[in-house]
């Protein structure tokens, strides 16, 4: 996997790539496969080419959905679920994969752009009770 090369490293056969590197490789053609879970993906999205939603709870039932041929770069919020999810992958001999390194939150400080939902933005005095905000709030 020549393309995910360049400024990236690698961890039990997944390569990972900064940001500025998905982003890249997204307008040449890779997906970005966001498995963040339902909830929390409709507020920040991903804004690039390609971007397939499937929660990583859905994986291993829905991974035939994705293309075998493009490069599949595997994303989150922070870049660990994103790295089992690309394992996941992998062993359903899919060979050309990444992992986005530090995930939306690193795509997000790079200024790298995104999709902003306010009607879909969260609360939570810590990310074990996020909750839907009320409409009163936004």
């Amino acid at each position: 996997m020549e393309e995910a090369k360049q400024n990236s490293y690698s961890t039990q056969a997944i390569v990972n790539i900064s940001p500025r590197e998905a982003f890249n490789l997204s307008r040449q053609g890779a997906i970005i496969l966001d498995v963040r879970e339902d909830y929390y993906n409709q507020y920040k999205k991903f804004d690039a080419p390609e971007v397939i939603q499937i929660s990583f709870s859905r994986l291993k039932n829905e991974y035939q959905k994705l293309p075998f041929d493009k490069l599949i770069i595997v994303a989150d919020t922070s870049g660990l679920k994103s790295k089992e999810a690309a394992l996941l992958l992998y062993q359903k001999e899919f060979s050309r994969l990444s992992n986005l390194a530090g995930g939306l939150v690193e795509w997000e400080r790079e200024g790298l752009p995104i999709i902003i939902d306010n009607s879909e933005r969260m609360t939570g005095s810590c990310a074990c009770q996020l909750r839907k905000r009320d409409k009163k709030n936004n």
